[in-house]
């Protein structure tokens, strides 16, 4: 079957937000306009496409990232099928606990459209996501929603832009009135106003642009021109003679700028009320990058290591990501892909060159939120969704077996949050464990561990909200019902200064014995660097057979630290001296060895532990403020900012996430249920020494 759209007219393309900027609404007026849907779905009364699982549609969250593909002829083409578009929508969660959903979908995303609120502005989880996509250098366009809100301004909006993600950003709107007078949007590139009337507001229609807004309009365009003009040199040539700069030439260049990513155009709208969804996904066409406008993919050659890309053409190849894993109840294990290049088919096989085995393709489906479509072969800048894959989990490579490729994986954040966890019933307890697996297969963020002292099974994640989903997941889709204890701080240890140990390993016994002897130095690194081994063995002291052994005995006493058995992280430990027997040494004995040794340098090198700390936005009136900043001084928070919005006061705060649980309740009854707050993980930090030492009674307990 030939590809149906061009490659320049597909535009793979995700929406991310804060938490309640209406990410999910926007999503929905696109799937209705774009005719994917005949009715539009509203998160308050829970029928949204988008937002499909039975959790999202109680909470009125996003949880996990849902995937369509819809077809858009630019509104100003007038319905000509010449120039339609294949767009592959993303929608993903906006709630700091399912931060990976939108760190794996932006990897593998050409463009997004960055959802503000128009009363808040730029929100704390806004910039998460925004340097998930500088970190992707993804190409964006934003669009202030909610513009007919009480208390909206796209101007202070547009500010918290400039003051808190980028200085390159260039309004290309204008919206006509604000709150309940919003009625219209000035189009600045064309000078034209449009108002959206009809039903549910299809219909755009231009009128005049209201008199009092020319010369607003005329000094926002001037700037909008001016910004264009200085990333070409033959439009600034014109702009610094005064002549005019033609409609399409703005529109190429800026073009050009947006996906270099030197401009960010702002739009506005309000998706609630049917206005300016329609002009966005014109931005999306006009200016996001297709494919073919991004160089190729990097990557490294599965035999040699070397560096090498691959370009999108379907003549290329196979090279692609798999970038989520999910479990669907009527096909079971589905497999995200984005082909990079050349084409997926069905019944061929593949190369997982991650896990270096090979997988068999059997059905590959269209995604339509949780509906789906089979298709025979999926092309070169498409994403699709692959059933039953074996070994296959998220960021692994699939590639052609003949040219194998390595495509760079998706770190992705350490979980800061555990719970205790057991099955209700014998029965369950058969059926937690499928289910648990199955769940940490689709979540690199949520793990599962068996605590050795007492035998329990803890389960950790990114927050009390992403534990809680968990759990209910597990009941309804896995039927598995259990008992769940009260959340407790992933802590962690590490060293402050540096240290050498030895580390001897001898056991004779009647024939063979055993012989390990190694000498290491600990050495503390910065914050987020994880674990180095150094080899620096020279003239054969350990035998290089051995040096694996020896790192694999440091790596397995990471995982039980020194001061309270937490795992220790951000250390560089090197191999400088040992020796070996000729007989009796032996890989089980220098693993042993390496393990005593990096204990007994750890105890000398000033160990501590580290806790989570979370940055915090409290949102109070103004009334409730010396209480709520009293309150956080006695919770160990550092009060980083108090700005203004309207009559309320946002609070910017760094706080540990120990003394953060049940704060929810403590902070509405302070504020008479006015105040509301969001966190999201900032860094591991040291605890004082006082509560070092209850931490650790606390363990022992």
């Amino acid at each position: 079957m030939p590809r149906t759209y061009p490659l320049e007219k597909t535009r793979n393309l995700g929406i991310i937000a804060h938490i309640d900027a209406g990410k999910t609404t926007v999503s929905e007026r696109v799937l209705f306009y774009t005719g994917v849907s005949h009715k539009i779905g509203e998160v308050h009364t829970g029928d949204t496409v988008m937002d499909w699982m039975e959790q999202e549609r109680e909470r009125g969250i996003t949880i996990t990232s849902a995937a369509t593909t819809a077809f858009w002829i630019p509104s100003y083409r007038k319905g000509d099928k010449n120039f339609e578009y294949q767009i592959n929508l993303i929608d993903t969660p906006g709630h700091i606990d399912f931060t990976v959903e939108v760190k794996r979908s932006l990897r593998v995303l050409d463009g997004a459209v960055v959802v503000f609120d128009g009363v808040a502005g730029v929100e704390p989880q806004s910039e998460t996501n925004w340097y998930y996509a500088d970190e992707y250098n993804v190409p964006r366009v934003c669009f202030i929603n909610k513009l007919d809100r009480m208390g909206a301004s796209f101007e202070k909006s547009l500010n918290s832009i400039y003051e808190r993600l980028t200085k390159n950003a260039a309004p290309i709107q204008l919206p006509i009135g604000s709150e309940a007078n919003f009625s219209g949007i000035v189009d600045l590139i064309e000078q034209k106003a449009f108002s959206f009337e009809g039903e549910l507001g299809s219909k755009i229609v231009e009128i005049p642009i209201p008199e009092n807004m020319k010369a607003d309009v005329a000094k926002h365009r001037s700037f909008l021109v001016e910004k264009v003009a200085e990333t070409d040199d033959e439009l600034l040539h014109l702009y610094l003679e005064g002549k005019d700069i033609s409609i399409a030439d703005i529109k190429r260049v800026l073009r050009k700028a947006v996906i270099a990513g030197k401009i960010t155009p702002v739009m506005c709208g309000s998706a609630l009320k049917n206005k300016g969804v329609q002009l966005m996904l014109d931005a999306v066409v006009d200016y996001l990058p297709s494919p073919m406008d991004l160089p190729p993919i990097k990557g490294t050659d599965f035999k040699t290591n070397e560096n090498m890309t691959r370009e999108a053409k379907d003549t290329e190849p196979l090279v692609g990501l798999a970038f989520k894993i999910a479990t669907d109840p009527f096909v079971g294990s589905l497999s995200y892909y984005r082909v990079y290049g050349g084409i997926l088919k069905r019944g061929s096989y593949v190369f997982n060159s991650t896990k270096n085995e090979q997988e068999r393709i059997g059905r590959i489906l269209r995604m339509h939120a949780n509906q789906r479509e089979d298709v025979e072969e999926v092309y070169a800048g498409e994403i699709a969704a692959i059933v039953g894959l074996k070994s296959t989990t998220t960021g692994d490579t699939l590639c052609d077996p003949a040219f194998p490729m390595v495509l760079e994986k998706i770190t992705f954040p350490e979980p800061v949050i555990g719970v205790r966890i057991e099955p209700k019933t014998k029965v369950d307890q058969e059926k937690m464990g499928t289910a648990l697996r199955r769940l940490a297969e689709e979540d690199p963020t949520f793990r599962v561990a068996g605590d050795p002292e007492t035998g329990e099974t803890i389960i950790s994640g990114m927050g009390e909200l992403h534990l809680e989903i968990i759990v209910d997941r597990m009941k309804r889709e896995f039927k598995v019902e259990a008992n769940v204890g009260r959340p407790q701080v992933a802590y962690k240890e590490t060293i402050l200064s540096e240290a050498e140990a030895e580390g001897k390993y001898i056991r004779q016994s009647g024939g063979r014995g055993q012989y390990g002897h190694v000498w290491l130095k600990v050495a503390p690194l910065e914050r987020g660097k994880g674990f180095v081994f150094v080899d620096a063995i020279k003239g054969g002291d350990v035998p290089r057979e051995y040096i694996p052994a020896v790192e694999k005995g440091i790596k397995e006493a990471l995982s039980k630290g020194v001061v309270a058995g937490y795992t220790m992280i951000d250390i560089e430990v090197t191999l400088f001296d040992g020796s070996y027997h000729e007989v009796d040494s032996s890989e089980a004995a220098f693993k042993i060895a390496g393990s005593m040794a990096f204990q007994e340098a750890s105890r000398l090198a000033k160990p501590i532990i580290l806790e989570p700390i979370m940055k915090t936005q409290i949102i109070v009136p103004q009334d409730f403020l010396g209480e709520v900043t009293g309150d956080l001084n006695s919770r160990r928070g550092r009060i980083e900012a108090i700005n203004d919005r309207a009559s309320i006061k946002i609070i910017e705060a760094k706080v540990p996430l120990s003394e953060m649980f049940g704060y929810a309740t403590q902070l509405r009854s302070m504020t008479q249920g006015r105040g509301s707050f969001t966190m999201e993980f900032d860094s591991y930090e040291q605890v004082p020494k006082n509560i070092e030492q209850l931490i650790v009674e606390g363990k022992r307990k």
